[in-house]
């Protein structure tokens, strides 16, 4: 059997790096949503973790109790950037076929 040649592999993996990019851009356009307090605060991040919009239902906010909605927010903002994560390392994983969830976080170039 044939061994493959460097240039089969460059080749191969400039495709890869192509795709990647491909699915980055693609990433900008999709949505993911996070909420806090049965959905009283939604945050929507795009699939690259961008914050694009938040939702504050009017019957959470209190004068009274600004931390509150605070915290809501906060929760709502961290869980739509952890979805945007999941969905990245989801779409990258299809070109890679996982070989990037194994390396270390200083070694993988999408922090996956």
């Amino acid at each position: 059997m044939a061994k493959p040649g460097l240039g089969n592999i460059m080749k191969q993996a400039q495709q890869m790096q192509a795709k990647m990019q491909q699915i980055q851009e693609e990433l900008k356009n999709k949505h993911v949503e996070g909420s806090a307090g049965g959905g009283m605060v939604t945050a929507v991040a795009n699939g690259q973790g961008a914050l694009i919009r938040i939702r504050i239902e009017p019957e959470v906010v209190d004068k009274d109790d600004v931390e509150m909605l605070e915290d809501l927010i906060v929760a709502a903002v961290n869980q739509a950037a952890e979805n945007a994560k999941n969905l990245a390392a989801e779409e990258m994983s299809k070109v890679t076929g996982g070989l990037l969830s194994g390396l270390p976080g200083g070694l993988n170039p999408f922090g996956m």
